[in-house]
């Protein structure tokens, strides 16, 4: 297949530019994107155009702002095959994984589309005669937009969405390994008619292009999503010039077994969300705490799962797990398996990369809490199992963690999983399903380490984030 040029669009004009190349994991010799290695002038002038352009962006009624919004998702559908396939060769995901990233960056298009009907204030009572008091939404104004590699349509989309209905421009810095799907994102967008300079896509390193963006005064509002160690450093550089910051970081995602559970499906749970999606989500189910009675037998039956899960190029019929996305990630993934054998770790199943990018699911065991890789992220197809003795015990080890995004549990036991529910600190809970996975119209974030803990992703309040509330009191004589 042939090399796609991305460029650059700052106030509605392609700019070409190369210095970032991407190679297919699955086949490394594939050059499947060129992306500019943009300097900070690029951002600066990609601030300009979206500060002259949002005004006019923002006096648009929000059904109107809504309606291109639908008219994307549209366009985007009618690519949906082509932007899926070329989301596994710059990314790795298997094609299912894929067409149903895609399938849900359609899906936020629509319902934040949508939310161009609802969007709004509220009247409230006026304790003064002759008096009318309500709210109003008003956009924050020129909003910039950090977005990782491992889901490079998706998150762009449940980001841009709410930005987008709630009246702000946007300057986007995709991630760099993945500038191919959201390239097919941002085309739709402005195929459906958004004005220029609304929407500006800067690529190049975050070094360079993401530090000019946070640090551009305006820019009202910074959104990111990535590791927790640049994360905190954005949400500090933001803060310090009394930005407002949305960061969405790692985790070190639990699943704790209990003794009545069906172990053979928890298994299929603990398999489906740590070696899924290459176990590259910041909601994987990384590490896996037992009760005594199903310890042994869960290894056991997560090793068997771990088998079916070979990896391969995701193109491939049959193919439930790609390849890692990149050099630089397998080194940390294989460096993080070895720790935890130096640490002590047995390795139940997997632990090598036979070929290129494609490492085997890799199942840990024989772990304590205070291994490495029972409390760092790994972020790969690599899941730690560890014992408790008994739910008070499982849910200490749970809340023993600097993260906070998701946790689950696997029980036949409604009151177990109440418990579990109530007294774990995390974002999103998850009882007898996969961590991984979330409806969209359902607000996402974490505590912790995992997030800013401020504003959610994802559903109506997510505008909260792109938007700030006005209080009016309107008056009149007689």
């Amino acid at each position: 297949m042939s090399t796609v040029q991305i460029p650059n669009l700052i106030a509605g004009e392609e700019v070409v530019g190369d210095g970032l190349e991407r190679y297919n994991p699955a086949d490394p010799a594939e050059l499947v994107a060129v992306a500019p290695a943009s300097g900070a002038e690029a951002i600066d002038a990609a601030v300009a155009a979206a500060a002259a352009a949002q005004p006019g962006w923002a006096a648009l009624p929000a059904p109107a702002r809504g309606a291109i919004l639908l008219d994307a998702a549209e366009i985007l559908r009618g690519r949906h095959e082509e932007a899926a396939r070329d989301l596994v060769r710059e990314e790795g995901k298997t094609l299912t994984e894929a067409r149903g990233e895609v399938r849900r960056a359609i899906d936020v298009l629509r319902f934040f589309g949508s939310e161009g009907w609802r969007l709004g204030g509220q009247v409230l009572p006026s304790s003064v005669s002759d008096t009318m008091v309500y709210t109003r939404r008003e956009p924050v104004g020129v909003v910039g937009l950090i977005t990782p590699w491992n889901f490079p349509i998706a998150i762009p989309a449940w980001k841009l969405a709410p930005a987008l209905i709630g009246g702000n421009a946007v300057v986007l810095k995709p991630a760099e390994l993945t500038p191919l799907s959201t390239r097919h994102l941002t085309e739709a967008l402005v195929r459906a008619g958004l004005p220029a300079g609304v929407l500006n896509v800067v690529h190049g390193s975050g070094a360079v292009v993401g530090e000019a963006l946070v640090r551009d005064p305006r820019v009202a509002a910074v959104s990111f999503t990535g590791s927790t160690r640049v994360g905190m450093r954005i949400e500090r550089a933001v803060q310090e010039r009394r930005g407002r910051v949305q960061v969405e970081m790692g985790g070190k995602n639990a699943l704790v077994v209990l003794d009545d559970a069906d172990v053979e499906q928890a298994a299929r749970i603990a398999a489906a969300g740590g070696f899924g999606l290459t176990g590259q989500a910041c909601t994987a189910s990384s590490r896996v705490i037992c009760t005594p009675g199903v310890h042994d037998d869960f290894v056991a039956a997560l090793a068997k799962e771990a088998a079916r899960y070979r990896p391969g190029n995701g193109l491939a019929d049959g193919t439930l797990m790609g390849p890692v996305v990149s050099e630089q990630q397998l080194a940390t993934i294989t460096a993080a398996i070895e720790q935890a054998m130096a640490e002590g770790a047995t390795v139940a199943a997997g632990g090598e990369a036979p070929e290129g990018l494609m490492l085997a699911p890799t199942v840990l065991s024989g772990l304590n809490q205070e291994n490495t890789a029972a409390r760092e992220e790994i972020f790969g197809p690599v899941v730690a199992v560890l014992s408790a003795a008994d739910l008070d015990d499982a849910i200490n080890l749970v809340n023993d963690s600097r993260y906070g995004l998701a946790a689950g549990i696997c029980t036949r036991s409604l009151a177990a999983a109440q418990r579990f529910a109530a007294a774990v600190r995390v974002g999103v809970v998850k009882v007898n399903r996969p961590t991984t996975g979330l409806d969209l119209n359902v607000p996402f974030g974490g505590v912790g380490d995992s997030s800013s803990n401020t504003f959610r992703e994802q559903g109506a309040a997510a505008v909260d984030f792109y938007t700030w509330s006005k209080s009016v009191y309107l008056g009149w004589e007689g």
